[in-house]
């Protein structure tokens, strides 16, 4: 054997023994993964979460909770509340130093009040280790000064573009389309063959969340990397005409769509396009109504079109859990959620939620949920690739306000409807969001 070919023989040994490694070093890292807690005697917690959008969901936790309860002896109360309502009641909790042990809330609400929750750290970087490691967004909504963990990520309902393949096809499409120029042509030709589609443009805490995707699909953005406010730009004005186009093929009625409707306008086969989690799907296909049935049959799912920004531009329903300071048993609570999120209990209950939520931990997306039903996959990575609310800036008080205060959405409502103009609805989001930013 010459030199060289001795060398190219020993570095392609080399490189497969280095392979061979890695996985052994993976589980190494997950075994090496330590939790050492030990709740407090006689300890009680109670926990508001928001009210579940697929029965799976409740089910499957409910379940979690009560072997929790069989397992430690420590008594666990579930109080349910609609996202819209859990937001107000945590800002309450934080404030009065008194309420719910455990609150699981959406986007960055810890933001609000990072100082009245405990430091999750040690809970977090324990669960990372084991899993795979986080997904990075979670980083910016619940590590926000890149140390200290604020909060327990969950995970995020994905949101997806959700369409009756027939009436697509009956409008002349065999696919989605993968860009806005498509997917305005497209809803003009569902419009005219009297099957139009509709999205929320009311306060809706999820469902409102395509409007980031319009803005940040043409290059606007609330705030640049330094949180300077940024919203009233050419670009910005650019998605707003777009949406103006867009909103003229909607079913009439979404200016006051919250979360539910577009989920009941759709599986009453009043709209044949909309943005939702995975839940209008898991509704008809659980369903013991043969109609539904049949509608889930017809049901597809795809990503976002992408707009001239060419990129994807991804905003998904967020999920924390938040352990509030206040509580009389911070090691108990701590327990709970890290009982919750192991694995025995986490896939479990993603699996009977149907894929509603997608999952924050990589080694999650292995579960069998996202593959067993192809309708399901585009769901799966909605953590991995979504951009935070408060992009392109670091989340904050600011981030979390403005949010909370529907700017973005109400601005697209505005200039959509023609209630505005573009430049005067960008104007008074400017205006809106430097309030919360302090300029």
């Amino acid at each position: 054997m010459s030199d060289l070919n001795r060398r190219k023989f020993l570095k392609k040994t080399s490189a497969v023994a280095g392979a061979a490694a890695v996985a052994p070093m993976l589980w190494s890292a997950a075994a090496q993964a330590q939790w050492s807690n030990q709740p407090e005697k006689g300890a009680k917690l109670r926990v508001l979460r928001w009210s579940q959008f697929v029965q799976g969901d409740i089910d499957a936790y409910m379940v979690n909770v009560k072997k929790f309860i069989d397992k430690t002896g420590i008594e666990v109360r579930v109080d349910r509340e609609g996202w819209e309502d859990v937001r107000p009641k945590a800002a309450v909790a934080a404030n009065t130093g008194a309420g719910p042990d455990i609150i699981l809330s959406t986007n960055d609400d810890a933001n609000l009040y990072p100082e009245k929750l405990l430091d999750v750290t040690d809970l977090c970087e324990y669960l990372g280790k084991k899993y795979g490691g986080w997904y990075p967004v979670c980083n910016a909504f619940l590590r926000p000064d890149g140390k200290k963990w604020i909060g327990v990520p969950l995970g995020a309902a994905g949101s997806m573009m959700v369409y009756r393949e027939s009436m697509l096809k009956a409008a002349g499409f065999d696919s989605f389309p993968k860009d806005t120029d498509g997917f305005l042509k497209m809803m003009k030709a569902l419009k005219e063959k009297g099957t139009p589609g509709g999205m929320a443009l009311g306060n809706a805490t999820g469902d409102g969340l395509w409007c980031n995707w319009l803005i940040w699909a043409f290059g606007g953005k609330l705030v640049d990397i330094n949180n300077k406010v940024v919203i009233d730009s050419p670009e910005t004005i650019k998605a707003l005409e777009y949406g103006k186009e867009l909103y003229a093929n909607f079913i009439p009625g979404t200016l006051s769509w919250l979360d539910p409707n577009n989920n009941k306008a759709f599986l009453d086969g009043q709209i044949s396009v909309t943005n939702n989690g995975i839940s209008i799907y898991y509704a008809a296909k659980n369903s013991p109504d043969p109609k539904l049935k049949e509608i889930a049959l017809d049901i597809q799912h795809a990503t976002y079109p992408i707009g001239p920004v060419g990129v994807p531009t991804e905003s998904q329903l967020y999920f924390n859990q938040m352990i509030m300071k206040y509580t009389r048993y911070p090691k108990a609570a701590k327990e709970f959620l890290r009982f919750m999120m192991e694995q025995e209990q986490y896939d479990p209950w993603q699996t009977s939620a149907g894929g509603y939520v997608a999952p924050p931990l990589e080694a999650y997306a292995k579960g069998a949920i996202w593959t067993s039903d192809p309708k399901n996959t585009p769901y799966r990575d909605a953590v991995k690739n979504m951009r935070p609310a408060g992009y392109a800036g670091k989340l904050g008080y600011a981030s979390a306000g403005a949010a909370a205060d529907f700017i973005v959405v109400n601005m697209v409502a505005e200039a959509a409807s023609g209630a505005k103009t573009p430049k005067e609805a960008a104007e008074r989001a400017q205006k809106r969001a430097e309030r919360y930013y302090k300029v």
